[in-house]
């Protein structure tokens, strides 16, 4: 997340050469909808698994490129802060020049950059990757969602459409921590970065059958998303590195979000409306789906090593025991966004709330000699009590801001659950890099406490009439 704008060639080397050249015009009439959706939910579930396949590859990466505790929180941390700065503002450049060339630069520069990964020489080199991985993802999940909608013009076929490009992402967060594991295991952690190439392939391949998206004028805060990628870069180096550095960091941090925020109060046209959170539905499910993505995402990291590191298991097993509780995530997800419709966000936000405390809290008497099995089982009322809580609180913040901002508040949710989750990442990473059992407790803690404080604010939504 070093930049938000991709490098051009010299004159003297000659043009890049545009993914997109290839593609249809638009309106083109041999152009496939089901084909379009497929092309965009292979793009987005292949930028989301990338978000939780890397887990269960720590230990060897950190095995054979070295950077103790700290290197492999920035390999994590480097894809997700990218990914959450820059998809402020990437949904404007989507606009600019057009969903379809958007997403095939995206897939591009993401294949380019997975394969990069993969041969990563040294650690450094790996997050640098890393970074350019997250970037590309930025543009990739924002132009997806746009060909989809794009692709029906029936308001019920878009409707199921958008439904089953959120299942792809689901699958992939189900999936992510057992390819992670398999794929370590038959081959090494470089494995987890190559197999990206075929699906971006394949994605592409399946765009060329896509119309081409016309542009549209969209402003965009260049000033407010180079403060916006310096204030988070610099918080989340403050929480990883922590001593004279982290400290020098954190004042760094502390300027440039205060420059952030009299940039964001005097910009026309904002990367981060500062007015949405005086809305207190914003504030609250913002809050809500910040808290989530710290306990969850923050539990995947910490287990993922504790079952390799502490209690001595196969990469392959430590992805295993992820599946009951991803596996749940999209049945759970599905059910939640009924029953948000039929009962209205504030029930289903507060019994998935509970139900995931709760579940941080039995995780508490895990230690070395916990059967893994039992583990796997122990880890499932997190996942459903955070995908009980995240369609309502999502539909919620939908319905609280004005239609034509419908797009831009997404972004800061989504914004804000991924940068929680990266900044939850580096935090427990800390905490755990002493003694890891007495570490991970703490960090279920704070991870519950979170979860508490977001159940106690979600009372303050409205009922139902």
């Amino acid at each position: 997340m070093a930049t938000n704008s991709l490098s051009e060639g010299s004159r003297s080397a000659g043009p890049l050469p545009d993914p997109a050249a290839s593609l249809p015009s638009p309106g083109k009439d041999h152009a496939s909808p089901g084909l379009t959706l497929t092309a965009a939910m292979l793009g987005f579930a292949l930028i989301t698994l990338d978000a939780s396949v890397v887990n269960v590859a720590l230990p060897a990466i950190g095995g054979s490129l070295g950077g103790g505790m700290t290197g492999l929180q920035w390999v994590v941390d480097a894809y997700t802060l990218a990914f959450a700065a820059l998809m402020l503002s990437t949904g404007a450049l989507s606009d600019r020049i057009g969903a379809t060339r958007a997403y095939a630069i995206g897939i591009t520069v993401f294949t380019l950059a997975s394969v990069a990964c993969g041969l990563a020489p040294s650690l450094p080199a790996l997050i640098g990757a890393r970074v350019v991985q997250g970037v590309a993802a930025a543009v990739v999940l924002p132009a997806s969602l746009s060909l989809v909608r794009q692709a029906y013009a029936d308001a019920a076929k878009r409707a199921r459409a958008v439904a089953m490009w959120a299942a792809g992402g689901s699958v992939a967060v189900a999936l992510g921590p057992v390819a992670g594991g398999a794929l370590t295991t038959a081959w090494d952690w470089s494995g987890i970065f190559f197999v990206n190439v075929p699906l971006g392939a394949v994605a592409l391949a399946l765009l060329l059958r896509a119309p081409r998206s016309e542009r549209r004028p969209a402003p965009l805060d260049v000033p407010g998303q180079l403060l916006a990628v310096l204030t988070l870069t610099a918080v989340t180096f403050a929480v990883i590195e922590g001593g004279t550095t982290g400290l020098i960091a954190l004042g760094v941090a502390v300027a440039a979000g205060m420059l952030f925020w009299r940039t964001e109060a005097r910009q026309a046209h904002p990367v981060v409306p500062l007015g949405l959170f005086r809305d207190r539905t914003v504030a609250i499910t913002v809050a809500a789906g910040a808290a989530c993505s710290v306990a969850f995402y923050g539990l995947v990291f910490v287990f993922s090593l504790f079952f390799q590191e502490v209690q001595g298991r196969s990469a392959l097993w430590a992805g295993l025991m992820f599946l009951p509780m991803t596996g749940l995530i999209a049945v759970t997800n599905v059910f939640a966004g009924k029953l948000a419709a039929r009962v209205g966000p504030r029930l289903p936000m507060l019994a998935g709330q509970a139900v995931a405390v709760a579940g941080l809290l039995l995780l508490l008497f895990a230690d070395a000699s916990t059967p893994a099995l039992g583990l796997a089982f122990l880890m499932v009322p997190l996942a459903l009590g955070c995908a009980l809580t995240i369609p309502p609180l999502t539909a919620a913040m939908m319905e609280a801001v004005p239609a034509d901002r419908a797009g831009l508040a997404a972004g800061v949710l989504n914004s804000a659950r991924q940068v929680a989750g990266g900044l939850g990442i580096a935090a427990f990473g800390g905490l755990v890099a002493g003694d890891f059992v007495s570490g991970m407790r703490v960090s279920l803690l704070i991870a519950a406490g979170l979860l508490a404080a977001s159940g106690v604010a979600t009372l303050g939504l409205r009922r139902r009439n």
